[in-house]
């Protein structure tokens, strides 16, 4: 009778942003199963946004996807904004996982908000106007 030691498996956790959307992915050894918020990727309704949440897993093939299951939780912002915080965070996740510096640089070269994010905020509203530029219409006559 021989004794195993048990497997240790890893987990990462890596988070991205995009406006006022934040996702955190988790990514653990698997069978290349993919959920967003409890759903599979492949029956998210609006399919754009399945498109863009795609891409990282696209790029890294499925050697690389095909060993690992990613749980992605996103909240907040828009279906589009959610959809770029989910791709960030699916990226950087599959990065740490793999520690593949081949892998960080096709995800550089086709797009670099994939890696570093996009720091674009909306303005703030200024004092008694109706948006962050617009001012009262003047009436000469």
């Amino acid at each position: 009778m021989s004794k195993t030691q048990p497997q240790e498996s890893k987990v990462v956790i890596a988070v991205g942003k995009r406006k006022t959307a934040i996702a955190k992915a988790v990514i653990e050894p698997g069978r290349g199963r993919v959920w967003i918020n409890g759903t599979p990727v492949e029956i998210w309704p609006v399919e754009l946004a399945r498109m863009k949440m795609m891409e990282p897993l696209l790029l890294a093939g499925k050697d690389v996807w095909g060993k690992v299951d990613i749980r992605v939780y996103v909240r907040g912002g828009g279906v589009m904004a959610q959809a770029d915080a989910v791709r960030t965070a699916i990226s950087r996740a599959l990065l740490s996982f793999t520690g593949s510096e081949e892998l960080k640089r096709i995800f550089s070269e086709y797009s670099r908000a994939m890696i570093a994010g996009d720091p674009r905020r909306t303005e703030p509203e200024k004092w008694m106007r109706y948006s962050a530029r617009r001012f009262r219409q003047k009436s000469y006559r």
